[in-house]
């Protein structure tokens, strides 16, 4: 996953505010007692665009991701910037650190790619052993109206002058997930287009199932929040955000 899509990762998501993404959860780690400077994990990372902000905000950050791409646009984008900010690759299912954290992140619907209730209850799992007392798990996840609904079984397209996609989505009821295939296509000097082809998974996780695995990892004081919002979720929110604190 994300072996070719992390070359052109960066530039299809260039709309997105990700230093007011990073903001954000410095509000919820606020909420969380985490502090400024704490040690702090961020899951699923991709190419640390939200590593990074929090790194300049103030956080010691470290980014853990399964592919090797997406780490290797994270570490040249750390150096252009001047940030030392270890890139590990790993497993989130296995997370394992030296030192407890205060803080693991997972944001960007890293847990949505957590196909099956098991995979996301070893994450939580992980996630609470690598926790010092105190410390707040936080992420963020599509909700299972956008995944079965706004995604559900539509195509989206984008054409551009020099990057178009296709975007073919099947949503499976049994296992609640839904099946994304994108037909990537850059546009090469001479005019032509080269094509790229890449197959993801999302896991529309309801709030229940998501309560119910925090509290059986052992978090407690555990709150959703809708959309960028310190407010609890609305109707037709498209994400969440959680926070859960591991007991002292």
């Amino acid at each position: 996953m994300y072996t070719a899509f992390a070359h052109v990762y960066d530039a299809l998501m260039d709309t997105v505010d990700y230093t007011a993404w990073a903001h954000h959860y410095r509000e919820l780690m606020n909420m969380c007692a985490v502090p400024l400077k704490g040690k702090c994990v961020e899951c699923a990372c991709g190419t640390g665009s939200i590593t990074l902000p929090l790194k300049k905000i103030g956080y010691q950050m470290t980014g853990v991701d399964l592919s090797e791409e997406m780490l290797a646009t994270a570490m040249a984008k750390a150096r252009k910037e001047g940030l030392n900010v270890p890139f590990v690759k790993q497993d989130m299912c296995a997370l394992s650190v030296p030192s407890r954290v205060h803080c693991v992140l997972a944001t960007c619907d890293g847990v949505n790619y957590l196909t099956t209730p098991e995979k996301a209850q070893a994450f939580f799992a992980a996630a609470y052993a690598a926790l010092r007392p105190g410390g707040a798990l936080i992420f963020d996840v599509s909700t299972p109206e956008k995944l079965s609904g706004t995604l559900g079984n539509h195509t989206l397209f984008s054409d551009d002058d020099e990057i178009s996609y296709i975007w073919r989505n099947h949503f499976d009821e049994k296992t609640a997930c839904v099946h994304l295939d994108l037909s990537i296509f850059t546009r090469r000097p001479d005019g032509a287009y080269n094509r790229m082809e890449e197959h993801q998974v999302q896991r529309a996780h309801s709030r229940a199932e998501l309560r119910t695995w925090l509290k059986q990892a052992g978090f407690a004081d555990i709150h959703f929040y809708g959309r960028q919002r310190m407010t609890q979720p609305r109707p037709g929110d498209d994400r969440w955000h959680v926070t859960a604190v591991k007991r002292t």
